[in-house]
């Protein structure tokens, strides 16, 4: 059978990250403020989790919102007509309206409307693989700018009795505009999942119980020795490989940015992967705290801010958690 000559799209070569956008929740909370309902202490949260305070948004302060103002900068910053940007790709968990999607709403704010949009839900992973669909959808020229973006809410999903993640969770957006580029700029994802670990971390329960009355409001939960020890050896490997895609050696980064899920595990990752000295570690935990899909986009945006000198050099990002999801690449900072 003869079929007629099929035309399929071709995008450019390579992609880059133009530009970076930042918006956290506007309320600071301390250790101290939390650690009555988990009978805790200050001490005890900063020597497991490394975090001191950490920004959650008011009641009024949707992830929408967050989203707009981080998504506002990195474009300003990125030279690019929103109108040129035709796909927008939300990485989020905590989108408390499951449709309409955060990102068409947030395409029509920014002025990229009638951007292809959709949200996606991997988890602490989002952010990597919302990287990796930006960069595969404008070099098979099925687009020609994203915008691409990971952004939390999850003091909505938080019980503050619980021991486990309460104290972890903090709110805010991260934002980049990803663009043709005329050189090598972000690098082959590693991903995956492991969904026969899915109920190490996660809901603790659905919508439909909630509205039936079987169970509470649905909050994320967490076995934190299972996930800790899954995090720190697994995930190295999953780093070593994305430097190994790249055909990067860790002496060759300037930064590396793992999902900021907690110190320990920030620490001994930088450890297995022996960085020298020379690479600067993102550390936003401590004053953000954990953020999910947001929290990457938000510590190299910090990163940036405190060290101007790393734009242009490489950067090693890792995302990790609920679903087991994981992602991996190598970029070149803005």
């Amino acid at each position: 059978m003869t079929h007629p000559t099929l035309q399929q799209s071709h995008g450019p070569q390579y992609t880059r990250i133009l530009s970076i956008g930042a918006a956290r929740g506007d309320l600071v909370v301390p250790n101290d403020d939390l650690v009555g309902p988990i009978n805790s202490s200050d001490e005890w949260i900063r020597q497991r989790t490394g975090i001191v305070t950490r920004t959650r948004a008011s009641h009024d302060l949707l992830a929408v919102d967050l989203a707009t103002e981080a998504s506002k900068e990195a474009i300003e910053k990125s030279g690019v007509d929103p109108a040129l940007i035709d796909v927008v790709i939300v990485a989020t968990i905590s989108n408390a309206q499951q449709t309409p999607s955060l990102a068409a709403v947030l395409a029509d704010r920014v002025g990229a409307n009638p951007a292809a949009a959709y949200d996606m839900n991997a988890a602490c992973a989002g952010y990597a693989y919302a990287v990796a669909q930006a960069d595969a959808l404008i070099r098979t020229g099925a687009a020609h700018y994203a915008l691409v973006v990971g952004a939390e809410k999850l003091s909505d999903v938080v019980d503050p009795t619980d021991r486990t993640i309460s104290f972890l969770l903090g709110d805010g957006a991260g934002a980049v505009v990803i663009g043709p580029s005329d050189y090598p700029g972000i690098a082959k994802t590693v991903w995956g999942s492991d969904g026969s670990k899915a109920d190490a971390v996660g809901m603790d329960g659905t919508l439909t119980q909630f509205r039936d009355g079987e169970k509470p409001w649905p909050t994320l939960r967490q076995e934190g020795q299972t996930v800790f020890r899954w995090a720190v050896w697994e995930m190295a490997k999953v780093a070593k490989q994305a430097l190994d895609e790249a055909g990067v050696s860790p002496d060759q980064l300037a930064a590396f940015i793992p999902h900021q899920a907690n110190m320990r595990i920030v620490d001994e990752f930088a450890k297995q992967l022996k960085l020298p000295d020379t690479v600067a570690i993102a550390r936003d935990i401590e004053t953000t705290g954990n953020t999910s899909a947001a929290s990457i986009p938000l510590a190299t945006h910090r990163l940036l801010q405190e060290h101007p000198e790393l734009s242009g050099g490489l950067a090693l990002q890792i995302g990790f958690g609920a679903g087991l999801v994981f992602g991996a690449q190598v970029v070149v900072l803005p």
